[in-house]
């Protein structure tokens, strides 16, 4: 018997119950909870074990959740796609991916520029910068924080009212 390895233009039932699942971790589920038991989920979904185990191993593929033997089917911290560029900007490609990322001031202050600083900025070391430091969060998880140098003294006065949400943004609304 040959088995055709072309794939169809419609999804399986594992697939679309991985689909259905996948959606539900994005809007309910945080890193650290638990899927319901594999019972509850075949039931739910009108299918037999086997196939809801085959959607579960789609998550696990992705990332998504992991298989804990005996205790369940734990929630991961959700993989990210962020791509490494001049145009990158973290809370548009994380709301492009359905994510909720939030960012908030921790710190806003004038200091003289290190080494390292210096040679980014293109500036001589120990002049007066502006250092404002992010906590960025996504889904309410605390995922990075950032230090954002600015040689451009005259923004000062500005980024005093930057509080929250994306920095890109405010930016651009405030010239």
């Amino acid at each position: 018997m040959h088995l055709s390895t072309h794939p169809t233009s419609y999804p399986t039932r594992y697939q679309e119950i991985a689909a259905k699942l996948e959606q539900e971790l994005r809007q309910h589920y945080r890193c650290g909870d638990y899927l319901p038991a594999e019972q509850q989920l075949a039931a739910r979904f009108e299918v037999n074990r086997h196939t809801l185990r085959r959607a579960i191993d789609q998550l696990v593929e992705k990332g998504w959740v992991q298989r804990r033997q005996g205790v369940g089917v734990l929630v991961l911290m959700r993989p990210f796609d962020y791509p490494l560029n001049a145009q990158a900007r973290f809370s548009q490609n994380l709301l492009d991916q359905g994510s909720h990322p939030t960012s908030e001031k921790l710190l806003s202050v004038l200091r003289p520029a290190s080494g390292h600083v210096a040679d980014a900025l293109g500036i001589t070391e120990g002049e007066n910068v502006i250092h404002l430091r992010t906590l960025r969060r996504v889904n309410g998880i605390a995922l990075c924080l950032i230090d954002h140098y600015f040689a451009d003294l005259t923004l000062w006065p500005t980024l005093q009212r930057f509080d929250s949400g994306s920095l890109h943004d405010f930016l651009r609304e405030q010239t």
